[in-house]
């Protein structure tokens, strides 16, 4: 009778230790940051950024109380063309000598079910700090004993850039602009609590 007492405890607490909040780091080499917009009112060109890192402090008990950072290296930008990838990186555009990053907190997360979410949060971009939300969707967690601890989310959002001081145009002769103001955002995020954590 006491080893089958002592067994539930056991299970009861591997349970509880399950659902508690924990810290998650992104996956890099898993993971996915990237931006789209508009070009001659025709395409839609898309880039990403290479070099980031972000934590996740996700309470699959609480959501609400969960907590995101992000930080990206501006530099890091790519759109599969050196000249253009230059470009934003002056002052036109995201003016990578002044301002190296872009920061995203979260100030506050809305479950809209049990795998959605709406995060709104502070962005910061060229120095401006605005309010931006995310729709989030959780793709599922895993405990493995090879790849430990892991989460997926996906997520996307809009911004006008020209709210940040990404103001660079140009008007063309038919109307319209060169690049649109507003830019998608699009995250595909694989995170995992570090070993030692686990």
């Amino acid at each position: 009778m006491l080893k089958r007492l002592a067994l539930i405890a056991v299970m009861v607490t591997g349970m509880a230790v399950s659902v508690q909040a924990e810290n998650y780091v992104f996956d890099r080499a898993h993971s996915y940051i990237g931006f789209a917009v508009t070009h001659f009112g025709l395409s839609r060109v898309k880039g990403n950024f290479s070099d980031f890192n972000g934590t996740i402090n996700y309470d699959p008990a609480n959501p609400a109380k969960s907590m995101v950072e992000v930080t990206v290296q501006a530099a890091s930008i790519d759109t599969k063309a050196e000249s253009r990838d230059k470009h934003l990186k002056s002052p036109d555009f995201f003016a990578v000598d002044s301002f190296p990053t872009l920061t995203f907190k979260s100030t506050s997360i809305t479950p809209k079910n049990e795998k959605s979410f709406e995060v709104t949060g502070d962005l910061t971009m060229r120095g401006v700090t605005k309010p931006v939300t995310l729709n989030v969707e959780l793709v599922g967690a895993m405990e493995d004993p090879m790849m430990g601890k892991r989460l997926g989310f996906t997520a996307s959002g809009r911004i006008n850039r020209q709210d940040f001081g990404v103001a660079w145009n140009k008007t063309l002769d038919a109307g319209g602009l060169v690049v649109s103001n507003e830019v998608d955002l699009v995250l595909e995020v694989e995170a995992v609590v570090p070993k030692e954590k686990q």
